[in-house]
């Protein structure tokens, strides 16, 4: 089957993308052969006046190209991948610019009108195809996403869309788009000079103006004499500043760990000081360049192809049906429990939210609204939808209000006792086959479903704060989970949108398990006399979002001493960081508890954070020798990443693919590196196993080589195929 089709009338050749089998439209080098192909015949074709691309999709144009074409490209080149990705991306601007020159000559005369009409969604490549037209019609469909989001799959847009988006913008209008991945709404796609018109029915009106359009609308301003980008280029004096801010403001965010970003910011540089086909050429090289970087094929696996796989149901146990979840009953309204009736109730399902108190429940139902409010505010949302999904959500302190409940998740305080109460209440409510999800963050599952009489539908669902915005949840099976829970989980997870991974049951599961000796190696270091500042800076060079000092104020030092005081009274003797609770009490005395007491690690006003707290110098006194940053920065990793080995080892993950995307996604491990499976491959085995050793006999044995390592050193093994 044909991925485009062609149909000429009236004038107008209207070219339909169709990706058979998918559900959005990709290109694939195949596809692209068609599309180059229509277009040359209808600009040869003396009946055509002008084209329309569009797509028979409803409700989107593309989400982009196929990432397997381009790993394609690179893996079909043999001994010189660089030269088969290279000829591959050329191909792709050629038939672009033939889009975009339509058969103009070297006067910009004699050439076809050709207008891309977006019935919804443009991502990537979808948009940089839009780009080459000479007029970009837009559907205002409620969803609809218009953008370029390479930036966040270890890549940047290189199909032409980097130097087109910045000689139509310029470097300062193009940042957001390049540089953060920011998706706009057809309307503010508009606003902002990403599209040109947007209509009701954009297939109409752009065969309206192929029609009419003047001949001296083809050429693009940079096809024209006299084009200078906007706001000015590297060595214009306006320019020479948004350059500089650009760099500067990139390096900030990425802190040099992404080869993405840097090689963008290369080919706008260098591309703005040439003529267009050569900064085509010069898009083409760097694009090249950071696809044969490690980190790209790593950020792909995880964040794409691992992903996308888990979002459609991997792991999910066979001959299960479907599990949809229609009555939701979440117990404890606290910010937890608020955040996932919200996320329930805005995926369609009736919810009852309960809690202790009346004013408890209130308080949770209110986050959501203020939460939907908000959303109004920014255009997110309607006040039409905030109503319904509210509606959706009731607040109660009565058990008897779950009758009827096929599924309930408990959230309250972290105390096995309580949990185990309010689960025996809560099943005499419910019929024997509503499936009991505890979100716990540390307390075996198993242990926790003796309160239930069917512990068969018990299961552990992981969530992680703020639920609105984190993207992972940990379906945890304990010993007697039964597959239908754990389908059950799995099909609520994809309903309310958050990418699940199914892991067995052992304390802390596996993020917690790994973010928690993070936490403690920068307790670790603030104690041993490690500069605080260094500690932090170290900790985002790595590209962590936060320092671990950070994380424990956005945490709370008071959940770090309860979670603590739990692992002692569970491990007795094995219990090994006794030094780390020691910073945790000592700042709990000083009533520094964290962000949300205003103090902590880190000094706050108003809510802002300011800086690292003076007093840390004091209580925990620098050391005049301090250690090399790669001393710091690989013990931060090392703890974490070996942490997720042993987590393998012990069958706690079922493999590496939902290590990667939930370490990623869940606590973000330095996601240039595609996570820590993919960072161990990076490093290679036999140096990875060397650099444990090393820190084990220098820190601890919390770095001791796992069994797994070691063998694959021997070995030389890696954790994905070569």
């Amino acid at each position: 089957m044909s991925d485009f089709s062609a149909d000429t009338e009236g004038g107008v050749c209207t070219i339909s993308w169709d990706t058979p089998g998918k559900s959005m439209n990709v290109m694939s080098l195949e596809a692209l052969a068609e599309l180059d192909a229509l277009v040359s015949a209808a600009l040869e074709d003396a009946r055509v006046k002008g084209i329309v691309i569009t797509s028979a999709k409803p409700g989107s144009f593309a989400g982009g190209m196929d990432l397997k074409t381009l790993a394609a490209m690179r893996d079909t080149a043999g001994d010189d991948p660089a030269k088969g990705i290279f000829e591959g991306i050329m191909a792709l601007h050629a038939a672009l610019r033939r889009i975009e020159r339509a058969g103009m000559d070297a006067a910009n005369e004699g050439g076809k009108p050709i207008a891309c009409a977006l019935p919804g969604t443009a991502l990537g490549l979808g948009y940089e195809l839009a780009l080459a037209c000479h007029r970009i019609f837009a559907a205002p469909t409620h969803g609809a996403k218009i953008g370029l989001p390479e930036i966040k799959l270890g890549l940047f847009p290189g199909a032409g869309g980097t130097t087109r988006l910045v000689r139509r913008l310029g470097a300062m209008g193009a940042a957001p788009y390049l540089l953060e991945g920011t998706l706009l709404s057809p309307e503010k796609a508009k606003a902002a000079g990403l599209i040109d018109e947007i209509d009701e029915t954009p297939l109409e009106a752009a065969r309206a103006w192929v029609l009419q359009a003047a001949p001296e609308a083809l050429a693009k301003p940079w096809d024209r004499k006299g084009f200078k980008l906007p706001g000015g280029g590297p060595y214009h004096p306006a320019g020479f500043m948004t350059f500089l801010g650009a760099s500067a403001m990139v390096n900030g965010k990425t802190k040099g760990a992404y080869p993405a970003a840097k090689a963008l910011l290369s080919a706008v540089y260098e591309g703005a000081q040439v003529p267009f086909d050569t900064a085509l050429r010069i898009e083409a090289r760097w694009f090249t360049h950071v696809m044969l970087d490690p980190s790209s094929s790593a950020m792909i696996r995880t964040l794409f192809v691992g992903k996308e796989a888990l979002d459609k149901g991997a792991g999910r146990p066979e001959g299960v049906p479907p599990q949809s979840v229609k009555k939701l009953g979440v117990l404890g309204a606290g910010m937890m429990g608020a955040g996932i009736a919200l996320v329930a109730a805005q995926a369609g399902v009736e919810v009852v939210l309960l809690d202790r108190t009346q004013e408890a429940a209130d308080k949770g139902r209110a986050h959501a609204e203020a939460y939907l409010e908000e959303g109004v505010k920014r255009g997110k949302t309607s006040d039409a939808q905030k109503q319904a999904v509210l509606q959706r959500l009731s607040a109660t302190t009565e058990f008897a209000a779950l009758a009827g409940c096929d599924m309930i998740i408990e959230a309250v305080f972290e105390d096995p006792e309580v949990k185990a109460e309010v689960t025996r209440t809560a099943l005499r409510h419910v019929p024997e086959s509503c499936i009991f999800a505890t979100n716990t963050s540390s307390l075996p599952v198993s242990k926790l479903g003796e309160a239930s009489l069917m512990p068969e539908n018990f299961v552990g669902l992981h969530f992680f704060s703020p639920v609105e915005k984190m993207q992972l949840v940990e379906v945890i099976k304990g010993v007697r989970t039964g597959p239908r829970a754990v389908a059950k989980a799995l099909d609520f997870a994809r309903m309310i949108r958050k990418t699940p991974i199914v892991v067995n049951d052992a304390r802390f599961f596996y993020a917690n398990r790994c973010i928690i000796p993070y936490l403690n190696e920068g307790l670790r270091l603030l104690r041993e006399g490690v500069a605080p500042a260094l500690i932090e800076n170290a900790a985002k060079l790595t590209g962590m979002p936060l320092g671990p000092l950070q994380l424990v104020d956005e945490t709370s030092i008071e959940l770090g001493l309860k979670i603590a005081q739990a692992s002692r009274a569970a491990m007795g003797e094995s219990y090994r960081d006794a030094d780390v609770d020691g910073v945790l009490q000592r700042m709990a005395e000083l009533g520094r508890l964290g962000r949300k007491a205003g103090a902590g690690f880190y000094t706050y006003e108003g809510g802002k954070r300011l800086g690292l707290w003076e007093g840390l110098a004091v209580e925990w006194p620098e050391a005049e020798e301090q250690p090399e940053l790669q001393e710091v920065q690989h013990r931060l990793l090392f703890v974490q990443a070996l942490e997720a080995v042993r987590a393998l080892e012990r069958h706690v993950l079922p493999g590496v693919r939902e290590g990667d995307v939930g370490a990623v996604l869940g606590w973000g491990f330095a996601p240039w590196s595609g996570g820590p499976f993919s960072w161990l491959d990076m490093l290679g085995a036999p140096y990875a196993a060397e650099r444990a050793s090393e820190l084990a006999d220098r820190h601890g044995r919390r770095f001791t080589c796992p069994e797994t390592l070691a063998e694959m050193a021997r070995k030389g093994g890696r954790f994905y195929p070569a």
